[in-house]
């Protein structure tokens, strides 16, 4: 049942109160993960603002950042904190390790007016096959000292601890490929039932990354219409049920991993999920607005999958674009974001799943560095160390827009070279001597960007200065308030 919320908000500096009607469906929201590996970070505040104005109620973060964790104080965003996987070993291994970060970053935060803090994530994807058994040893310990960290400081009854699996950890096999087939992979069934067993005592989910686009992407006989919701392929049967697309098919498999271990109704998240728009011939912005307008709808519907039903709760992946992100996967993996880099939507959006066309609300107030960009001088002749300048350029910035069916691949040579010295000196803060190239560079006021392809100009580090400034204002306001008062004392 699709219903309206009326939101209210009290602008503090006219103490006027303004009411915003909204979409809510069942009672539940669409979450998103927000990433910060970007060279040029947009400021904390603003897209918190921005995560209002769109209505967005859920946040996942990888790390517990001071400042994006003070700008959701007070916001009534439900969040889910993440441990990164380097301190599995030591969260394992020393009980106050987790005692002293839950001190830090959950205590801190967590109080009436606060952050509303619903999950620690502990660790991302520990049992991924590419880690080799790196992490094995130290994600169930890691897991219950930080849940009894939780309840040692008063929160276990409302912050619950869980771990976000890769859905690598269960699997089907060759031949019979259904969900009903699937279980835990062999090597690690033991273990991740311990994790189960954990979790259902304490009242945690499982949490799991879903990735529809990677089936597509690592198999050219992939049915295309199969990784999206309104597909119109040929539906896989198995028994009673019918898949009409991966997605579902991937978390029955999920389901009936849990119901062969025992735990049938343990609830799931699906901690990360989405579509790319780069880096890939598949990667564009119709085919990420086609599988998450799609997703969102199918997840909040109530409908569920053949196996579960009911709302599923997803984070998408992800908020913004990360271009300092790991490539090692693909070149998709710096263009998840529904939003640019700089907080512009890259396509329409409603996160409500009331099936609105309608868009979504930007970051608001991002300052830009000056409209220059550096790019190949056309009066250069001698190209002899282009190739090598180009491979320079590309390694120290982001050049994954350049690749095999992505949306700068049909630049020329001379294009690719000005697109990469372009990238290098926006990385480098557009700093004069970082446009040289052993002289094949020059510095231009026309933008090189057409119809495709965009030469973009990063956020100007520092767009928070006016607030800065602002506050310092303020503080010294104070003392001269204080010198002042105290000279009418004591006079």
């Amino acid at each position: 049942m699709v219903g309206t919320k009326l939101a209210c908000h009290i602008l503090r500096e006219t103490m006027l109160v303004v009411c915003i009607m909204g979409v809510v469906s069942n009672g539940a929201s669409v979450g998103v993960n927000w990433g910060t590996m970007t060279s040029h970070q947009l400021p904390p505040a603003q897209v918190v603002e921005m995560l209002k104005e769109n209505g967005i109620e859920k946040v996942k973060l990888f790390e517990a950042d001071p400042k994006i964790m003070e700008a959701l104080r007070g916001t009534h965003i439900q969040v889910m904190l993440a441990l990164p996987n380097f301190m599995l070993m030591q969260l394992s291994q020393d009980s106050s390790v987790a005692v002293a970060w839950v001190e830090e970053n959950v205590t801190n935060y967590f109080y009436p007016g606060g952050v509303d803090i619903k999950y620690v994530a502990v660790g991302n994807e520990p049992f991924l096959q590419t880690y080799n058994a790196t992490y094995l040893p130290y994600t169930l310990p890691a897991l219950k000292n930080v849940q009894e960290a939780l309840n040692h400081a008063g929160f276990g009854s409302q912050i619950k601890a869980t771990v976000p699996f890769n859905a690598d950890i269960y699997y089907s096999p060759e031949s019979n490929p259904l969900p009903s087939a699937g279980d835990f992979r062999p090597e690690i069934r033991d273990l991740t039932i311990e994790i189960i067993q954990y979790l259902y005592a304490n009242d945690a989910p499982f949490t799991v990354n879903i990735y529809p686009f990677l089936s597509l992407y690592g198999n050219n006989y992939f049915p295309l219409d199969y990784a999206f919701f309104d597909g119109l392929n040929k539906p896989v049967r198995d028994g009673e049920y019918v898949y009409n697309n991966v997605f579902d098919a991937n978390f029955d498999t999920l389901v009936w991993s849990l119901k062969k271990a025992g735990y049938p109704e343990l609830k799931i998240i699906v901690g990360e999920v989405g579509w790319p728009t780069d880096g890939d011939k598949h990667a564009n912005a119709d085919s990420a607005k086609r599988f998450n307008q799609g997703l969102i709808q199918h997840a909040l519907n109530g409908n569920g999958t053949p196996a579960r039903k009911g709302v599923i709760h997803v984070y998408l992946f992800s908020l913004v674009d990360e271009d300092t992100k790991s490539i090692a996967p693909g070149f998709f993996e710096r263009h998840w974001g529904i939003f640019e880099f700089d907080g512009k939507p890259k396509y329409e959006l409603d996160l409500s799943g009331a099936q609105q066309n309608k868009g979504l609300v930007p970051v608001e107030g991002v300052r830009y560095m000056p409209k220059k960009w550096c790019v190949l001088n056309p009066r250069v002749k001698e190209l002899d160390d282009l190739a090598s300048n180009v491979d320079y350029a590309c390694s120290l910035s982001d050049c994954t827009a350049l690749g095999f069916g992505s949306s700068c691949n049909h630049l020329s040579r001379k294009q690719n070279a000005s697109y990469a010295f372009n990238m290098y000196f926006q990385f480098k803060n557009q700093n004069g001597w970082d446009c040289d190239f052993s002289g094949l560079a020059t510095l231009t006021d026309e933008d090189p960007s057409d119809d495709k392809c965009r030469f973009p100009i990063m956020i100007a580090r520092g767009s928070s200065k006016i607030l800065l400034h602002r506050k310092i204002w303020y503080i010294l306001l104070a003392i001269l308030e204080g010198i002042i008062v105290f000279l009418l004392v004591v006079s």
